[in-house]
């Protein structure tokens, strides 16, 4: 897979890399917090060898991209998506984004409706009050002082231990390893701050909503939150998939993400 490299410039002045591979109807790839494109990685081969041109992109942030300590928000980054998308020269996508990228993705869909033909969001949540959270334990573990600890703890959380113990990585869903700490910060805040409640009736864009059952990391529950607050929206759960759904299950994942992009 050969990845070419481009660069677009946000509103604001800030530089977002993106990359693009394959041929055919553009699709738009959305990482969850504090990662790179390199989310990706595994699957989206599987979309390109259907006929799909993927783009994916590095948050501000992370990668390539600028790193301006600043505030940022889900409903900025959408905006620095459209910045690729224009610097692409594409005027329409799919977009299927997971974890954040999902978050990111309901602004897409709200504040740009006319980019968007087909919707995914992934292992995803609506924000604000309404949202499941992950139980505390969780976020007690993530935090612990033992960082080789909370850091397999992750990976625990993304992937099952069957899978954990036939692949040995790199694992490229557990965040920019060289991303600044002031900029991780700024992610979870961006992530953290995110409430898409009240707008996501407004979503027109077909939507399916994809969860892995056994998600602890963000709560399945919160999978048929949004399906019921988006018009039409579908729901497919996978069983016994971790929150890196997208990876582990990608020959489950993969087939019905392309049904659903292949009607519309």
């Amino acid at each position: 897979m050969t990845l070419e490299a481009g660069k677009a410039v946000a509103a604001d002045g800030t530089a977002i890399a993106f990359q693009s591979a394959g041929n055919g109807t553009a699709l738009v790839l959305l990482a969850g917090q504090s990662n790179t494109h390199r989310w990706w990685d595994s699957a989206r081969v599987d979309f390109e060898d259907a006929g799909y041109g993927t783009i994916t992109l590095d948050w501000r942030g992370t990668g390539a991209s600028d790193k301006p300590d600043e505030a940022y928000s889900t409903r900025e980054f959408a905006a620095d998506v459209v910045a690729v998308l224009d610097a692409a020269g594409v005027a329409r996508a799919h977009v299927y984004g997971t974890s954040m990228g999902g978050r990111v993705a309901q602004w897409l869909a709200v504040d740009y409706p006319e980019r968007i033909d087909a919707l995914v969001l992934g292992c995803t949540s609506p924000g604000g009050p309404h949202a499941i959270e992950r139980d505390r334990s969780v976020r007690q573990a993530l935090a612990q002082a033992d960082r080789a600890a909370a850091d397999r703890y992750l990976l625990e959380l993304m992937y099952t231990p069957a899978w954990l113990a036939a692949h040995q990585g790199p694992y490229y869903v557990v965040g920019d390893p060289e991303m600044p700490a002031y900029a991780k910060g700024r992610h979870l805040a961006a992530s953290g701050k995110h409430d898409a409640w009240d707008v996501l009736p407004m979503i027109a864009a077909p939507t399916l909503v994809v969860h892995g059952t056994d998600d602890v990391f963000n709560p399945t529950a919160n999978a048929p939150l949004i399906t019921e607050r988006i018009p039409e929206a579908r729901m497919v759960l996978i069983e016994g998939a971790r929150h890196a759904y997208f990876d582990e299950f990608r020959d489950v994942a993969g087939p019905v993400v392309l049904g659903f992009l292949a009607e519309h």
